[in-house]
């Protein structure tokens, strides 16, 4: 077993081979050389110094996994049933893609002083100093990275202005209804907020707009997105899609016989939400990895069709979103946006397929279930802030 990408998905999915009897040789290949680590703790703990790092809580050795970091895989054959990597062809039987997406790099700004991302934990650190040493911060992006940066910027003391180039935060994300109460959110944490704003160059100290407005900055921190780490697969003739994901089924398993792919190189056909899923987020490594390790073992194992799963912490507050609204019919408010708790229920012929709760966890908890069962709800009795998800069930 050769597994490729030694963040959550690879590492869990090499812990599930072992966890489910798997006897054989286990390799991890990672092109970072640090031990594995999580990613959320970036934004948060690592990042403003109150943790070293997020190393997992895994003894690779005792479970007799190979791990080779720093190694850098360079291609696959699958004819050959080989890795490519920078320290020579890997063997392998079964193979797992686990390379994770990378970041959106903003056009013109490779060779710009000053500008960063937050991917890794060599960004982390470096960001480290920055914040340590209150610069002023520009971030360019409103989605979930963005504003959970900018809320520890501020938390740090930095002066922050967050540039977005939609006409609301998390414009990709949600619906204009539902994002716009978060907008206010920037402006109670002490962010200036500037949507509608296209970076036009970044300059030494400073950051112009297409408007030619000048942003000072000491810093200039991008979160415009991420796009799955699959460029290494070119010529493999492994299918991608138009994304670059990995296209796999709903075992996970890829075009070429014996690969697996999972988390958020990836894509996977939902039946319950009837279209392909490409999900960028933890939970969705922490869940397909066992998928993986059961098929390969030859275990029957139910089609992998999740509940999407994420959570953020911004500005004080805690978002939790679950399901997949696109497919929607209806939308019902729980609660006023204006208050410190609420949450939003999206309905599809009567079912609840997708909630994003702020501060309402048991809401979360909940709602998850039930749509992972299929209710159908009551949408007056949803309306109720007061009253439990669970009794707003019809069917």
């Amino acid at each position: 077993m050769v597994v490729v990408g030694a963040g959550m998905a690879g590492v869990q999915t090499a812990v599930a081979l072992r966890e489910q009897g798997f006897t054989g040789p286990v390799t991890l290949i990672g092109a970072e050389p640090h031990q594995p680590y999580d990613r959320p703790p970036l934004s948060k703990a690592v990042l403003l110094g109150t943790a070293d790092g997020s190393a997992f809580d895994v003894d690779f050795a005792s479970l007799d996994i190979d791990l080779r970091l720093g190694c850098e895989a360079l291609g696959v054959r699958p004819a050959d049933h080989e890795v490519d990597t920078d320290t020579g062809p890997v063997p392998y039987d079964a193979l797992v893609l686990a390379t994770g997406a990378d970041p959106v790099r903003l056009p013109g700004t490779d060779q710009a002083p000053g500008v960063h991302l937050l991917r890794t934990l060599d960004d982390a650190e470096r960001l480290r100093p920055v914040l340590a040493a209150q610069h002023d911060v520009v971030v360019v992006g409103a989605g979930w990275i963005g504003a959970e940066f900018a809320t520890a910027a501020r938390e740090a003391g930095c002066a922050v202005t967050v540039v977005e180039a939609a006409d609301r935060p998390l414009a990709g994300a949600l619906p204009a209804e539902v994002a716009a109460p978060m907008t206010a959110w920037y402006a109670d944490a002490g962010v200036t907020l500037r949507t509608g704003a296209r970076v036009a160059a970044v300059e030494p100290g400073a950051v112009v707009l297409d408007d030619g407005a000048h942003l000072p900055s000491g810093a200039v921190v991008v979160g415009i997105g991420a796009h799955p780490a699959t460029g290494w697969l070119a010529g493999s003739g492994i299918a991608l899609g138009p994304h670059g994901d990995v296209l796999a089924d709903d075992r996970l398993r890829t075009s070429a016989a014996d690969v697996y792919a999972v988390g958020d190189c990836t894509s996977f056909p939902s039946a319950r939400y009837a279209e392909r899923l490409l999900v960028h987020h933890w939970d969705n490594a922490l869940q397909g990895p066992r998928t993986v390790a059961a098929d390969i073992l030859g275990e029957e194992a139910a089609p992998y069709d999740p509940v999407p799963y994420f959570w953020s912490e911004q500005f004080g507050r805690f978002v939790q979103y679950a399901g997949h609204h696109a497919a929607a019919d209806r939308t019902v408010w729980r609660g006023d946006s204006a208050d410190p708790a609420w949450t939003v229920c999206w309905l599809r012929e009567g079912r609840l397929v997708a909630l994003l709760a702020v501060g309402r966890p048991r809401d979360l908890a909940q709602g998850r279930r039930l749509i992972e069962a299929g209710r159908v709800m009551d949408a007056d009795a949803l309306r109720d802030p007061a009253l439990p998800l669970k009794q707003a069930v019809v069917g």
